[in-house]
């Protein structure tokens, strides 16, 4: 009998009918907006009275609007949300410290939950749990993100990473031999590398073969012939995506209830029974875990993520074991969150370094080196110790984080957020001219973390903050060594209890890509063109003059001349 003693599966789950009635929750805001402690901080003024400051921030990574509002009003303001919420906003090292360390103190807001359930299919993932239950989460998770299970599953990460690289030079119609530069290619970086970091997580977590990448190579109309999972994630993940003013109001309008679309509830219902299919499959023990071995390549020993959410059950203690909808949680929030987020990391590299062709070509010849060194096993050490590497992804992350925000909620009856000190200094005046150490805020109250602002503030990195510079990685100064972040000096993964649980396995999967993608490709982009981010979840990039093509990142590719020849490129 499977760990979970189910017999049929129960229908999908829906989100939870909200059946108060609607107007104390907003009579609670509004009276609670009255006594906020935040009330006393500057901040910007609301330029709508429903939705506060909200519609200005929409485009705030490309209007370097709270860099204006820092400069303004100092690292510590208020903003204004639905119907004028007084709302923290945190760039202040030891604030933020205060926040991510009291994790479970401050939780993510319940709109933020229900936006990240979507994406999940349900609330019990680990981005959506608080508390004890994601404490035992992330304890039972643990193993799978362990660095020897992350070593043992690099032969994946090869074998996507050189499937996209022959890929991209077949499109280019190049010669692997030629030392002739023809005109380059032009290809939407975003997509090959989505489609290349989806078929890395289900081989790695699952020893699912979603085939993305065949289905690339072989055929121009993938869409029509593409995995039904891939497909049912395509929905599940853009619907996430869509922000909604709908979905705040449904915080403060309890009877307004939630219903999913048609082709949403399709794709739920695909990614469950494929999910309840993978669970039996591998729930029979070693027989079903060779067969995963065998898909994948590699023998993860067990300790694979649907092997240690299995294995979760067959503990005898209850505080040790996930149910079917937690582990179902996780699938879904492991392939959807962890292809994403990497994808994008890997295709804002390539269009900082294509902003860069100085660097570029300095970070290939360091590739290049490594592989006269010798192949093997040995590889990947030298590849995840190569410093410029390691100062190109640092710089690249920092810049171009792939969540650039995360918010919280004061559950404490009341609490005194420290702020930075230095030689005397620090503190901030609030709006009666009283000179302060602490931020006091109470419970309801709404905290943002600006990750990406914070990673580019001029007042921690120095006047040259947005520019892309690998080598300040030699010698960070001081103010940015302030930064509480799990990833040294940057608050891409955060920090903490609610720290990025596969921050180990993205380096070294993003590392990989780039040492086989950019030793043998060069690439470069039209300079005419713009490129803006959009964010919902993820940031992707945005090309201004093409905006019926959605997200995408056109790079142009050709075969990056080999060392002998490189007196001839350009001839």
């Amino acid at each position: 009998m499977s760990p979970f003693h189910h017999g049929l599966p129960p229908p999908p789950p829906r989100f939870p009918r909200r059946t108060r009635p609607c107007l104390p929750p907003l009579s609670l805001l509004l009276l609670r907006q009255r006594s906020s402690p935040l009330r006393r901080l500057p901040g910007p003024p609301p330029s709508s009275f429903f939705l506060g400051n909200l519609p200005e921030m929409h485009d705030q990574e490309n209007t370097n609007l709270l860099h204006t509002w820092e400069q303004k009003y100092g690292p510590a303001f208020v903003y204004r949300g639905f119907v004028g919420g007084c709302r923290l906003m945190l760039t202040d090292p030891v604030a933020v410290a205060h926040i991510l360390t009291h994790a479970y103190d401050y939780p993510k807001p319940d709109f933020v939950r229900d936006s990240l359930a979507t994406m999940a299919a349900g609330h019990d993932g680990l981005l959506t749990v608080e508390g004890d239950v994601h404490r035992k989460q992330r304890k039972i998770l643990s193993p799978a993100f362990s660095v020897p299970h992350i070593n043992s599953l690099t032969p994946i990460f090869y074998n996507k990473a050189y499937q996209v690289s022959t890929i991209l030079l077949l499109w280019a119609c190049l010669t692997p031999r030629s030392c002739h530069t023809p005109a380059p290619t032009r290809v939407d970086a975003l997509a090959h590398l989505a489609r290349a970091t989806l078929d890395v997580i289900g081989l790695a977590g699952f020893g699912y073969t979603f085939g993305c990448l065949d289905t690339l190579a072989y055929a121009q109309e993938e869409e029509e012939h593409a995995n039904e999972l891939a497909n049912a994630f395509a929905v599940i993940f853009s619907t996430a995506r869509q922000f909604r003013v709908f979905t705040i109001l449904q915080v403060w309008f309890p009877c307004l209830d939630r219903r999913n679309s048609k082709t949403m509830l399709q794709a739920q219902a695909t990614m469950r029974r494929i999910g309840l299919g993978l669970i039996a499959e591998r729930s029979h023990g070693k027989a079903s875990q060779e067969g995963a071995d065998e898909i994948t390549g590699i023998r993860t020993g067990g300790r694979d993520l649907l092997s240690v959410l299995i294995a979760s059950n067959s503990t005898e203690a209850p505080r040790g074991q996930m149910g079917q909808e937690e582990v179902l949680c996780q699938m879904s929030t492991f392939m959807a969150a962890g292809h994403e987020t990497t994808a994008s990391a890997v295709t804002w590299c390539l269009y900082a370094l294509v902003r860069d062709t100085q660097v570029q070509s300095r970070l290939r010849a360091a590739l290049r080196g490594l592989v006269e060194e010798g192949d093997g096993p040995a590889l990947t050490e030298r590849i995840v110790r190569c410093e410029y590497l390691d100062w190109v992804v640092r710089e690249s992350l920092r810049l171009h984080a792939p969540v650039t925000n995360t918010m919280r909620v004061c559950m404490r009856d009341v609490d005194e957020i420290p702020v930075s000190t230095e030689q005397g200094e620090g503190g901030y005046v609030d709006n009666e001219g009283v000179q302060r150490w602490s931020i006091r805020v109470a419970k309801g109250d709404i905290i943002s973390i600006p990750i990406q602002a914070i990673n580019k503030s001029v007042r921690l990195w120095g006047p040259d903050a947005a520019a892309f510079r690998p080598e300040r990685w030699a010698d960070p100064p001081a103010s940015a060594r302030t930064i509480p972040g799990l990833l040294t000096n940057t608050l891409t993964f955060l920090n903490g209890t609610r720290a990025c649980i596969g921050y180990k396995f993205a380096l070294i999967e993003i590392k990989i890509f780039l040492y086989v993608l950019l030793k043998d490709i060069e690439f470069s982009i039209d300079p005419s063109t713009l490129i803006e981010k959009k964010v919902n979840v993820v940031t992707r990039p945005f090309v201004t003059s093409e905006p019926h093509l959605g997200n995408q990142m056109p790079l142009y590719i050709r075969r990056a001349a080999p060392p002998d020849c490189a007196g001839v490129e350009g001839m």
